[in-house]
């Protein structure tokens, strides 16, 4: 019986099949909630995973004339055009200061992607309901529209950041003067 190359290997992947470990699905217990952690400013926020497209370095930039001072110009990723915001500049009224190894969000907003600044990125955050604090000092000034609640953890406060608000902003959407 001449075997071909192909029977060969679903005879491989056959028998590897047979010999698996079965693994236990990792399930997110329904009182945990989980995020993307970085800061903004002297404010530690996280924002849930479906709001977040990808985190990347910083993308060369080219600036846009009359646009608004927090919009930083349109980068490019992969191809795709997408504008960068200075979000501390945004909320704050204060420049973030740019450094090598600058990462940036990627939201997904009607329209295309949009990146913001951050000033430092944590990763992957989770926190029990139990965690659950009052918002306080993180939902002041302009934060106030976008940060409804926040967890406590080993003795720092977390912001949630609803990146969905901030791209239905009127304010937001009109980066031209």
């Amino acid at each position: 019986m001449i075997r071909t190359p192909f029977d060969i290997l679903a005879e491989y992947e056959r028998r590897s099949l047979a010999h698996a470990v079965v693994l236990p699905i990792a399930e997110t217990a329904p009182d945990q909630w989980r995020g993307v952690g970085y800061r903004v400013g002297k404010r530690r926020l996280v924002s849930a995973f479906d709001e977040v497209v990808e985190i990347v370095p910083m993308p060369p930039i080219t600036p846009v004339p009359g646009a608004q001072p927090w919009m930083l110009g349109i980068g490019n990723l992969r191809g795709n055009l997408f504008p960068v915001i200075d979000l501390k500049q945004f909320l704050e009224g204060e420049r973030t200061v740019l450094h090598e190894g600058q990462r940036v969000l990627v939201m997904r907003q009607a329209g295309g992607d949009v990146a913001l600044t951050i000033d430092e990125l944590y990763g992957q955050r989770s926190f029990g309901t139990a965690q659950e604090v009052e918002a306080g000092s993180l939902a002041e000034g302009r934060y106030s529209h976008f940060v409804g609640r926040a967890f406590k953890a080993e003795d720092e406060a977390w912001g949630v950041f609803a990146l969905s608000l901030l791209a239905r902003t009127p304010e937001f959407r009109q980066a031209a003067h």
